[in-house]
């Protein structure tokens, strides 16, 4: 092999391996600054990241979401959540994203503590 070919073999060979291993998890938990608590857990199995985040308040309130990310040329991302206040007042939704090398879109739809529910859509450049 000439020496502009083996760089490029070795590179080749490095993404291959990578991809081709088996799914890393990592999961930690930490207080929050205003007396709640925080546990975050995330998974990657080759392009594909999961993640699931819950968050209690010291009041009783709590949040928690799982989200699911695709990563090529242009990234893609479903989110989940849904919070339940103090009072037992329930918001729950859902977000989606796709983010490429020029332009990005959401969209996401958000139900209320009384039934209505809120859809939005936004499209913009990448600076």
């Amino acid at each position: 092999m000439t020496n502009l070919l083996k760089p490029t073999f070795v590179a080749l060979a490095l993404a291959v391996a990578a991809a081709a291993s088996p799914a890393a998890a990592e999961q930690w938990k930490r207080p929050t600054a205003h007396g709640g608590e925080l546990t975050r857990e995330v998974t990657r199995d080759g392009r594909v990241y999961s993640g699931e985040t819950t968050r209690t308040g010291p009041n009783g309130g709590t949040y928690s979401s799982n989200s699911t990310c695709f990563d090529g040329v242009v990234d893609r991302c479903k989110r989940s959540f849904s919070a339940t206040g103090p009072e037992g007042q329930t918001v729950s939704g859902t977000a989606y994203a796709a983010r490429g090398p020029y332009r990005v879109r959401q969209a996401g739809a958000v139900t209320g503590p009384n039934g209505n529910t809120v859809v939005g859509v936004r499209r913009f450049w990448r600076r």
